[in-house]
C-alpha cells in the first residue's frame, strides 16, 4: 500500500482499517509533533482480482491472494498473518504481473499446505479509487500512509460470472516500511476516530465482499470452538502449527525444519497416547505417515545440528589445534547434506500423499471424541500421566541394567528414556501438568544433547577415517571426538538427578534411585585407530530412512 513500492519482494505491512461514512471529511494531521509534512499524491485507480479455493481455504486462514493492476505496486500480492502477537501486521509477498494471468507457482507453493491440490480461482473483484497522503517526519523520513478509498466490489459465486456486491468508503492507515512504532499508529489512528471513523468491521476488503456475497445462503464451514477435551485441543493446536511451519520450511527460514519436525512428533505422540479417543490403532495409517514425515525432515535436521555444532566448536578451539581441512569436511559437508535433505523434504511436502495426511489430521480435529470404553484392555485405556510416567521409569530401569552389563545397547537404552520423557512431556503439557512437563523436558533436553553427541562421535570418527585415507592430519578429529565423549559423560552424570526431579513432580508411586550413575564406557579417541572404523562405538539407533520413492 505504501508509496514507492518495489515491484517484487517481501514486505511487512502494519496497518489499520476504518469504516467511514460517505460524508466524512478527510482528517487533518496538523498539530502532531511527529508529523512535519503531509503530501497529497496523485489519485490511483486500482483493480484487483482475488483468488481462493471453492471452500475459501485461504480466507479461513486469514490469507489473501490477489492480482492487482493500476497504482505503483501492480502485480501479484500474497498476504499472510505475521503472528498472533501482531494482529495488525501482515507479511506481504509480491511478484510482477505476467501475461498468463495464472497464479504464479512460487506463490501457490507458499500456501500449498492450505490449498493442497484444490484449484485456485477468482472469488472477488475489487475496484478502488484511492486518495493518498504521505506523512513525513522533520528529517524527511516517511512515517505513514493514509488512504481514503472509494470501493466497488463484485463476487464470483460458485465460479460463475461476476455479481455486484456493493460499494463503500473506508480509510486505511499504514506505517511506512521499517517504521514499527505502534504507539505512533495509535496516535494517528486517534485522529481518524476524531473525524468520525470507527474500527473496520472486517479484517480486509475481501472478507467484507465474501460475507456480503454469502448473505442469505448456507453458511460456509467455519472453525468451531476449540475442543473441550485437552488432548484434542492440543492436537488441534499442533495441526495449526504444522501448517504454519510448513510455510517457514518452504521459505528455508532458520530452524524451521527442526520446528516442523518437533510439531510432527508432538502430533504423533499425542495421538498415540490417546488412540482410543481418536478412533485409532497402533498401526493406524496417520501415525505411520507422521513417523515417515518426521524421518524425512530428520535428514535435514540432523545435518543442520552437526553443521552448527562443528562451526561453534571449531570457532572456540585455539587455532593451533585445527589441522587440515577439518571445516570443509565437517561444516561444509554437513551444510551440503542439509541442502539435500531440505530439498527432499520439499519434494515430500508437494505430494498428494502429504496433502491426504493434512486432510486426515484436520478430520481428526473436527471429529467428535470417541466415547471411552470402560471395558477396554489396559494398553488401550485413556491416557494418564501415571501411564506415561511408568514408561519412562521402565526405560530407565532398562538403561540401568544395560549400563551394569556394559551392553552395546546402552546408548539406545538412554535414547528410549528420552522418547518416553518426550511423550510424557507432551501429554503433561496438554493436560495442564506444567511441573511434570517441565521436568520431562529437562530429561528430553539432557538426553537430546547426549544423543547428538553420540551421533557426532560416530560421524567424527567416520570423517577421521576418510581424512586418514586421504593422507590428511587427523589430530583435530581426535580433539573433537574427545569433546563429544566428555559431553556425553556430563549428560549421563546429570541424568539421575533429572529423573529424581521428575519423580517429585508426579503423584505416581514408588521410584528407584539409579545408582551408581550410568556409564557407557565408550572408548576415547586416544585408543581408537582411525584407520579401522570397525572399532567405532555404535551410536545407538541410526536407522536408515525409507527411500524417498514412496513420497
Amino acid at each position: 500500500m505504501a508509496a514507492a513500492h518495489k515491484k517484487s519482494g517481501k514486505f511487512t505491512e502494519i496497518e489499520r482499517k476504518f469504516d467511514v461514512d460517505e460524508t466524512a471529511v478527510t482528517p487533518s494531521f496538523d498539530g502532531l509533533t511527529s508529523v512535519a509534512q503531509v503530501d497529497a499524491l496523485p489519485v490511483q485507480t486500482l483493480d484487483a482480482v482475488y483468488y481462493d479455493t471453492a471452500g475459501h481455504d485461504l480466507a479461513r486462514h486469514r490469507i489473501t491472494l490477489r492480482r492487482r493492476t493500476g497504482g505503483e505496486d501492480a502485480g501479484w500480492h500474497l498476504k499472510l498473518p505475521a503472528g498472533d502477537n501482531a494482529p495488525d501486521a501482515r507479511t506481504e509477498i509480491r511478484l510482477p504481473l505476467d501475461g498468463a494471468g495464472d497464479v504464479p507457482a512460487d506463490l501457490r507453493d507458499i500456501v500449498l499446505a492450505v490449498v493442497r491440490d484444490r484449484p485456485l480461482n477468482p472469488v472477488a473483484r475489487i475496484a478502488t479509487t484511492r486518495h493518498v497522503r504521505m506523512l513525513y517526519a522533520a528529517d524527511g523520513s516517511a512515517l505513514a500512509e493514509f488512504c481514503d478509498d472509494e470501493v466497488t466490489a463484485g463476487a464470483f459465486p460458485d465460479g460463475g460470472p461476476e455479481t455486484p456486491v456493493g460499494s463503500w468508503r473506508e480509510w486505511e492507515l499504514e506505517l511506512a516500511e521499517g517504521c514499527g512504532d505502534r504507539a505512533r499508529l495509535d496516535r494517528l489512528g486517534q485522529r481518524l476516530h476524531d473525524a468520525g471513523a470507527t474500527p473496520a468491521g472486517h479484517g480486509s476488503k475481501l472478507a467484507r465482499v465474501l460475507d456480503a456475497a454469502a448473505a442469505g445462503t448456507e453458511p460456509a464451514d467455519t472453525p468451531g470452538p476449540p475442543p473441550a477435551d485437552p488432548i484434542h485441543r492440543a492436537v488441534a493446536q499442533q495441526v495449526a502449527e504444522l501448517i504454519t511451519w510448513d510455510r517457514a520450511v518452504r521459505a528455508d527460514a532458520y530452524d524451521s525444519v527442526h520446528q516442523m519436525r518437533v510439531t510432527t512428533r508432538k502430533l504423533r505422540s499425542l495421538l498415540k497416547e490417546s488412540e482410543e479417543s481418536f478412533g485409532l490403532t497402533d498401526d493406524a495409517w496417520v501415525l505411520e505417515e507422521l513417523r515417515q514425515l518426521a524421518s524425512i525432515l530428520g535428514v535435514a535436521r540432523d545435518a543442520e545440528v552437526l553443521a552448527e555444532k562443528y562451526q561453534k566448536t571449531l570457532d572456540e578451539l585455539p587455532p593451533d589445534l585445527i589441522r587440515g581441512p577439518v571445516r570443509e569436511r565437517l561444516v561444509d559437508g554437513a551444510r551440503k547434506r542439509y541442502e539435500s535433505g531440505w530439498r527432499r523434504s520439499l519434494a515430500a511436502m508437494r505430494t498428494n500423499r502429504y496433502f491426504r495426511l493434512l486432510d486426515a489430521l484436520e478430520e481428526l480435529v473436527t471429529a467428535e471424541p470417541a466415547a471411552a470404553d470402560t471395558h477396554a484392555p489396559a494398553e488401550h485405556a485413556p491416557v494418564t500421566i501415571d501411564a506415561a510416567y511408568k514408561r519412562v521409569r521402565k526405560a530407565a530401569r532398562t538403561a540401568e541394567a544395560a549400563a551394569a552389563a556394559e551392553s552395546p545397547d546402552r546408548d539406545e537404552a538412554l535414547h528410549r528414556i528420552r522418547k518416553g520423557a518426550k511423550r510424557l512431556r507432551y501429554t503433561a503439557a496438554a493436560t495442564g501438568k506444567s511441573a511434570v512437563s517441565d521436568a520431562a523436558k529437562t530429561i528430553q533436553t539432557l538426553l537430546g544433547d547426549h544423543q547428538d553427541a553420540v551421533i557426532s562421535r560416530t560421524h567424527v570418527a567416520q570423517q577421521a577415517a576418510a581424512a586418514h585415507a586421504a593422507g590428511e592430519d587427523t589430530f583435530t578429529y581426535g580433539v573433537l571426538y574427545q569433546l563429544e565423549e566428555e559431553l556425553s559423560q556430563r549428560c549421563r552424570d546429570q541424568l539421575d538427578g533429572a529423573l529424581k526431579s521428575l519423580r517429585r513432580s508426579t503423584t505416581s508411586g514408588a521410584w528407584y534411585s539409579m545408582t551408581p550413575p550410568i556409564t557407557l564406557g565408550a572408548p576415547s579417541m586416544s585408543t581408537l585407530s582411525l584407520s579401522q572404523t570397525s572399532t567405532v562405538p555404535s551410536c545407538g539407533s541410526t536407522k536408515t530412512l525409507p527411500a524417498f520413492r514412496s513420497w
